[in-house]
């Protein structure tokens, strides 16, 4: 949902409703938005869920009005707020990704400058010369005015986030506010927010992170940047995932060269020969995005926000059968379903959100869809 100029936000109920629709089972972002597209509103979404269910064969459970009023009190006791996407304190450059949160946790953070942002990531087992560098790249980006966005990872996030603590650092979890990972961290992530920083996650209190919620995480932390700065990473490594998620994402991608003999160096400089911006201090980084600074979001489409669906009739089994031929494990585009499956866009859009809550298919970066087969 994008915002308009002057809005003030949700009300008290429309917010607690917006935290029970994106509470419901195999509810996310994507979904979350399709609903929304489709019944207008978040309570008239959760009205249909039942019968939406129903079709899809299998029942979902939604969040009791009581356990939403608990998990913003929770919130409350943890000096952290709830911020939906309709609400004018929303991270602005997290507008321009495909299926942005539309509700956020946020701890601290008041006064920094969420606009101009850079992402720090690297590898976990970090060389002292990798640390070193990160100490360098993240004083001199917070000295000229940046803030520093990473995971709170062990290695070279966590020295990204403690050469930044005086200049502005946010760190985005990958579990609820109470179950920040590593335990290590812990004290990092109380530095953070005695320095004025921020901590943020879109998942709830109580919610340990799985090995899928590091992925989910990297998004966030590149759809918060306008560039992300990968300092050191193995060829398969979660820093690279940022680097890809972020070149979906529109933003700048950088990299900091290293010893061939090195494997922590080997995805770093195979963004170079990509095409990555060679990094060797913060001037680099500047460079490229003082072009652009501070009205880089110029530059970035919003997600795509189709118009309201009039109502038509449930689609029936035959066009779900339909629908799902067209699907395979490799993602694709819902416009190039609607043109494969001969269906109208909005039936289509309905069997998606039964398939969805179903468990039946999966979203991926740009608004892809694909069946699910685990």
């Amino acid at each position: 949902m994008r915002r308009a100029p002057g809005d003030k936000g949700l009300s008290p109920a429309q917010r607690l409703t917006w935290l029970r629709l994106i509470r419901t089972e195999n509810v996310g972002p994507a979904t979350f938005r399709q609903l929304l597209n489709r019944f207008g509103t978040a309570e008239a979404a959760l009205d249909a869920l039942p019968d939406i269910a129903r079709r899809s064969g299998r029942p979902v459970r939604v969040p009791s009005l009581a356990e939403a009023e608990d998990e913003l009190a929770g919130l409350s006791r943890y000096g952290a707020r709830l911020v939906t996407s309709a609400d004018p304190d929303y991270p602005p450059l997290l507008t321009f990704i495909a299926a942005a949160p539309p509700v956020l946790t946020i701890a601290g953070g008041d006064n920094r400058d969420w606009q101009r942002t850079v992402g720090l990531v690297g590898a976990r087992n970090a060389s002292s010369a990798g640390i070193k560098m990160t100490r360098l790249l993240a004083g001199d980006l917070g000295a000229a005015g940046y803030t520093v966005i990473s995971g709170l990872a062990r290695g070279i996030d966590a020295a990204a986030h403690k050469a930044s603590l005086d200049t502005g650092t946010i760190a985005v979890l990958a579990g609820g506010l109470d179950h920040i990972y590593p335990a290590e961290n812990i004290p990092l992530a109380h530095a953070i927010l005695d320095a004025g920083g921020a901590l943020l996650t879109e998942m709830p209190l109580g919610w340990e992170p799985r090995a899928r919620d590091f992925p989910r995480r990297n998004r966030l932390v590149s759809g918060l940047s306008l560039g992300i700065v990968v300092v050191e990473a193995a060829q398969r490594s979660g820093s690279l995932i940022t680097a890809r998620l972020a070149l979906e994402q529109d933003r700048d991608v950088f990299a900091v060269p290293g010893s061939p003999l090195d494997p922590r160096a080997e995805g770093g400089n195979a963004l170079i020969k990509q095409g990555a911006h060679l990094v060797t201090s913060a001037a680099d980084i500047i460079a490229v995005l003082g072009t652009a600074d501070p009205a880089r979001t110029a530059l970035f489409d919003h997600d795509w926000t189709p118009a309201l669906t009039p109502e038509l009739p449930p689609p029936s089994p035959d066009d779900k059968s339909q629908l799902l031929v067209a699907l395979s494990a490799t993602p694709v585009a819902v416009d190039d379903l609607v043109a494969q499956s001969g269906l109208p866009a909005a039936s289509v859009q309905m069997l998606l959100l039964e398939l969805d809550l179903a468990g039946q298919i999966e979203w991926s970066s740009g608004q892809l869809v694909a069946l699910r087969y685990s």
